[in-house]
């Protein structure tokens, strides 16, 4: 039980040891599901955007950026961490560079929500989780615009993952708030 207090303890702290923690975790976490991916072209279906939603919701603000910002930095310094094991620089400038920086973004919005308690209500945390993905694909799109003829930049980078977008933005939130709600009756029953 004082083992359940004190990582509860770290994870509700919020000075710079504990957010530094939280992001390794949660950049782990999305590294992890960056991996479960169906191959499509030119634009892969991945985990990693239930992976940052998620992170983006439990880990508030300041450790949801910081997650994604060391995912990003890990990614870059070749570690395989992207969809497929894929890593470096390069990622960055090419297809779907676009979505990797629209993680930071969605993070910050659903970090920011979650700060404010968007966790009290799962339907409005699903609708957060909803507006914070079509970030994502707006700066994904944009980049993806490059690479694919025009007509086709909504046909390879968005229309195949709505349906999966809105799955994993009910799936996080469901269990990010779940859990939110089981971590206060927990709460109130050792009080």
């Amino acid at each position: 039980m004082v083992l359940i207090q004190q990582t509860k303890s770290l994870f509700i702290d919020n000075s710079l040891k504990a957010t530094a923690i939280k992001a390794l975790v949660g950049s782990l976490f999305i590294a992890l599901l960056a991996q479960v991916s169906i191959p499509l072209q030119p634009v892969p279906i991945t985990g990693q955007t239930l992976g940052v939603t998620i992170v983006g919701l439990a880990l508030g603000k300041r450790a949801g950026v910081a997650s994604v910002a060391l995912y990003l930095l890990e990614g870059a310094l070749e570690l395989p961490v992207f969809a497929n094991g894929a890593s470096g620089v390069a990622v960055f400038f090419g297809a779907t560079g676009g979505y990797l920086y629209g993680f930071l973004a969605t993070a910050y919005i659903l970090g920011y929500f979650s700060d404010k308690g968007v966790l009290n209500q799962p339907l409005a945390a699903f609708a957060v989780a909803v507006v914070a993905s079509a970030v994502t694909f707006a700066f994904g799109l944009a980049q993806l615009s490059f690479f694919v003829p025009t007509d086709k930049v909504l046909a390879y980078g968005f229309t195949p993952f709505i349906a999966g977008g809105l799955l994993k933005a009910f799936i996080a939130s469901l269990t990010v708030s779940g859990a939110y709600k089981l971590n206060k009756k927990f709460d109130e029953k050792m009080q």
